[in-house]
């Protein structure tokens, strides 16, 4: 049995795809580029806040990244704003939450969505209180798939490595488990595709937030 659960935060516990994508085509007009898809949000979701704008400025025509500098001091404030914009958690995922805290599950969130901003929304959206660890994207600690964040959160955990589990919904999100030396449980609800995350390597493959208790 599993003693702690280590989170992704979107696309795992909160959808906040309408969120992002609001705020980087806000960026994209006020720097004069047009718009990108909210499918193409969700492509390019995953790896941090740099590498969402970096390719949302190239799909929008500044292959060169010229406006990169500008693009995340932008970005940076209309997220601040806008971080929790229309997310919502996804169904069953409070259920499934609380049910872990009645189980005496220790649970953490490891984001690399910009620290602050993570703290807000998993405080706004899902409830601090759910949570003994919130860590988002911040200096000194790399971002995923670098494990450093994950491995954090064990320390704070006080649990040992082997009985701690992460639950993702990308690609980065398995590396950064196999990094960590721990399994990873794929959601096929988030922003990728259950065969991305058969191809990546999931330990375990879940339709819905509730089959997590089963693995546990």
């Amino acid at each position: 049995m599993y003693k702690a659960c280590i989170f992704d935060l979107d696309g795992t516990l909160t959808d906040t795809l309408e969120s992002l994508t609001y705020s980087v085509n806000k960026t994209l007009k006020e720097l004069g580029f047009p718009c990108i898809t909210e499918e193409q949000c969700r492509q390019f979701v995953g790896s941090g806040a740099r590498a969402l704008m970096e390719r949302a400025l190239i799909a929008a025509g500044d292959e060169k990244l010229e406006q990169i500098g500008k693009g995340m001091e932008v970005y940076g404030r209309i997220f601040g704003e806008n971080c929790t914009y229309h997310v919502k958690p996804y169904k069953g995922v409070l259920e499934m939450l609380d049910k872990l805290r009645a189980m005496k599950i220790c649970t953490a969130v490891v984001s690399n969505k910009p620290h602050a901003q993570t703290v807000d929304v998993v405080s706004q959206v899902l409830g601090r209180e759910r949570f003994e660890s919130i860590s988002g994207q911040r200096e000194g600690i790399n971002r995923k798939p670098d494990p450093a964040g994950v491995l954090e959160a064990i320390r704070t955990l006080g649990i040992a490595k082997e009985e701690c589990l992460y639950i993702g919904d990308s690609e980065v999100d398995v590396e950064t488990a196999k990094r960590a030396g721990i399994p990873c449980t794929g959601v096929t609800w988030g922003f990728r595709s259950r065969e991305t995350l058969v191809k990546a390597g999931a330990d375990y493959i879940i339709e819905t937030p509730l089959e997590l208790i089963e693995i546990i």
